[in-house]
């Protein structure tokens, strides 16, 4: 061991190995934290979300029957008072904002 230890080829070889392990390793962080890759994933996270978003409520909100015009009404009522909630609800909020 002793010789192993002041072989100079020996601790050369050893050397390039733990530098190409260190290289690597940067390459793996610099990819990590890397803006574009950052982004890149968060959009994928948002996507995601989105998508389990829109599938909960396509469960929860089922298309009525196109025969059943009745049911057609009551959505479409309570469309339009949810959008006129909604929007009702923004103006006054800007209206607000204004007077500050």
């Amino acid at each position: 061991m002793a010789d192993r230890a002041r072989d100079p080829e020996a601790l050369e070889r050893e050397i390039e190995r733990t530098r190409d392990e260190l290289a690597r390793t940067i390459d793996a962080l610099a990819g990590r934290v890397s803006p574009k890759q950052v982004a890149s994933r968060s959009v994928a996270r948002v996507k995601e979300e989105a998508e389990h978003i829109a599938a909960a409520a396509g469960t929860i909100i089922a298309r009525p029957d196109p025969e059943d015009h009745e049911a057609i009404t009551r959505r479409n009522t309570a469309v339009l008072v949810g959008v006129g909630v909604a929007l009702t609800a923004t103006v006054l909020v800007l209206w607000r904002r204004s007077r500050r």
